[in-house]
């Protein structure tokens, strides 16, 4: 079973490197895998290693982390609700940060604010992180106060049909180019991101993952329930806050940078158990990021084959997987 593991382990990182360069290598101008190779060791023409320093590989940099940081955010809903079919954005998280684009996109025209397309990008991210963050303070406000974790994830439905009204109401007195560059945002895109913007994405992702870490063996307790948990030791109130600000400040960031990128949440886990044939997360959760990244970074090849939204390739690749899941638990 360890050597199983172990063999599983190395052809998905393999896997994950293979993809990483062949994103890089493919776009509106194929370049050859061994010209991308000299242009990452600083060789090649300067144009060739302006296009995939400059572009590319923090493209597929950005792939990498959404891929990482949408998967284990999903795989810490299933596990905090015990429910097969929860994601990262059950909590509103998606909403906030739709909530916070649509006012800045729809309301600030509505209002006679002109946007300048050099600031439209950057206020886009940042009314997302934002509207994020304001259902970040409340969520963890309500999970200090609300015992029942089911409570919590009712909440989050209304919460977010609530917001989904108010973003019907913007984009019904909207203009119709404001209401372009909304639409265009929740189709989600990996390459608006510059290297400016990775330089904050990156670490915010890099702190969310270390609390997913560190919250590795109390998952494994919660997996037998609360009651059982607690009567172990385990403070569940802490690893409550841990895993909703871990699930939070992911989903929460890459929804801000990227839009919001559906499914890979939901079947990624899923993805992880069925190959490793676990329920240890000590090992589904690095399982499950290795296998987040492949399915971002197939889903950006793809997205730049057929020049699409990401956000249809990732509905594609999943919602086979969450039929099966359906079907299966009946």
């Amino acid at each position: 079973m360890k050597g199983r593991t172990t063999i599983l382990f190395i052809l998905l990182a393999v896997l994950c490197a293979v993809l990483f360069v062949v994103d890089i290598a493919v776009g509106s101008v194929a370049i050859p895998l061994s010209d991308v190779a000299d242009a990452l060791l600083g060789k090649g023409s300067d144009e060739i290693r302006s296009i995939v320093l400059d572009i590319r590989l923090v493209r597929a940099i950005v792939a990498l982390l959404a891929g990482a940081a949408l998967a284990i955010s999903g795989l810490e809903m299933q596990v905090l609700f015990r429910n097969p079919l929860a994601g990262p954005y059950v909590l509103g998280v998606s909403a906030g940060a739709s909530l916070g684009v649509a006012l800045f996109l729809l309301g600030a025209p509505l209002l006679g604010i002109a946007i300048s397309p050099a600031l439209q990008s950057i206020g886009t991210a940042g009314a997302a992180w934002i509207g994020s963050a304001v259902v970040l303070v409340l969520v963890v406000t309500l999970s200090r106060r609300i015992k029942d974790i089911m409570v919590m994830l009712i909440l989050g439905i209304m919460l977010s049909s609530g917001v989904g009204a108010v973003v019907e109401i913007l984009q019904y007195f909207s203009s119709e180019a404001s209401l372009k560059s909304y639409v265009v945002w929740t189709m989600g895109s990996l390459g608006d991101v510059t290297a400016t913007q990775l330089a904050v994405l990156a670490p915010v992702i890099l702190v969310g993952l270390t609390m997913a870490v560190a919250t590795i063996k109390p998952m494994n307790m919660l997996l037998a329930g609360e009651r059982y948990a607690a009567s172990m030791g385990l403070n569940i109130s802490r690893t409550r806050f841990l895993t909703l600000t871990s699930t939070t400040l992911l989903a929460g960031t890459i929804t801000a940078f990227c839009g919001p990128i559906g499914f890979v949440g939901i079947a990624v886990p899923h993805i992880a158990r069925m190959l490793f044939r676990s329920a240890d997360h000590r090992i589904l959760l690095p399982g499950t990021i290795l296998a987040g990244v492949v399915m971002l970074l197939t889903g950006d090849i793809v997205a730049k084959l057929f020049t699409l939204p990401i956000n249809t390739i990732t509905a594609l690749m999943g919602i086979p997987i969450v039929v099966y899941i359906v079907t299966r638990k009946r």
